[in-house]
């Protein structure tokens, strides 16, 4: 089976985010592919943060409750905790309190920080996670159902 991987094609790893994709309400979320899910996979979530920020980890997107079927996420997602089209799946909340995504701010004073895309299939399917759940809330019920993270760096 392949390796499980995450792409965009908006940017490549470890390369600068468009301007698109940047700036707190300004910007959109970028368009991700993914390949080689994992056998065992019931579902997928997705976590977009930045450990540069100097207040510490910023998230900037939670994602969860994706079919182990889907294969990309389009740009430009609603700010929705709950959506059903263009594909189901729940948005939580980033670091702003805001449901949805929220692009990293650029400054030329505070030098490049690398904002982490994390794809994670899972074991099992989050249930009980209502939609809007924060990146911590997420990642405790996720504990010990990771199968396999898939990782792409964009840098802002």
């Amino acid at each position: 089976m392949a390796a499980f991987r995450l792409t965009s094609q908006a940017f490549a790893h470890d390369a600068d985010l468009p301007d698109g994709q940047l700036g707190e309400d300004e910007g959109v979320s970028p368009p991700l592919e993914w390949t080689g899910v994992p056998d065992g996979t019931k579902e997928l979530a997705l976590v977009c943060e930045d450990p540069d920020a100097d207040a510490g980890v910023i998230t900037h997107w939670v994602i969860y409750g994706m079919a182990p079927t889907a294969r990309s996420l389009p740009p430009a997602l609603p700010r929705s905790a709950y959506l059903e089209s263009p594909l189901e799946l729940c948005q939580g909340l980033n670091e702003f309190d805001d449901v949805g995504y929220s692009g990293p701010e650029t400054d030329v004073d505070r030098g490049p920080h690398r904002i982490f895309f994390r794809l994670f299939a899972l074991d099992t399917q989050l249930l009980d996670l209502p939609p809007g759940a924060t990146r911590a809330e997420l990642r405790q019920a996720a504990k010990g159902h990771i199968l396999a993270t898939a990782e792409l760096v964009g840098i802002a």
